[in-house]
């Protein structure tokens, strides 16, 4: 199965990350860091091992500054898992890639603990009367 690292930006996440019913890795990078250029192929590998069971994304947080603040994200590369649209793992810096996949592989196993412990978000939500 082919699988597509999805690339986010500030206005697509809402859609791709909070509303995604599978677990979400996503890379949080920028374009100057080279630890994310180390990275990547193991991102990308993953991606083709997990697909089907788990999403993959990145987000460029020089140019999607809004998204990254609102995760806290202070450094780069820094990984985080999502279970519908909540972050629930993370890993900053090059690590080592089996620890990556095996955030990944942790998180298909407690997914259904996950799951249950999230609750739904509304879009219907307004300030306005």
């Amino acid at each position: 199965m082919e699988a597509t690292v999805l690339e986010l930006t500030d206005i697509t996440w809402e859609e791709a990350l909070e509303r995604s019913s599978l677990p979400l890795l996503v890379m949080f990078y920028s374009p100057t860091c080279s630890h994310c250029r180390t990275m990547e192929p193991y991102f990308r590998q993953y991606a083709q091992e997990f697909a089907g069971t788990a999403g993959f994304a990145r987000v460029d947080i020089t140019m999607n500054q809004w998204t990254a603040e609102r995760y806290g994200v202070r450094s780069t590369p820094t990984f985080k898992m999502f279970c519908h649209g909540k972050p629930f793992q993370e890993m900053v810096g090059a690590v080592y890639p089996a620890l990556l996949k095996r955030m990944v592989e942790e998180a298909l196993k407690t997914g259904s603990e996950c799951i249950k412990a999230s609750t739904e978000i509304s879009y219907d939500v307004t300030g306005y009367g």
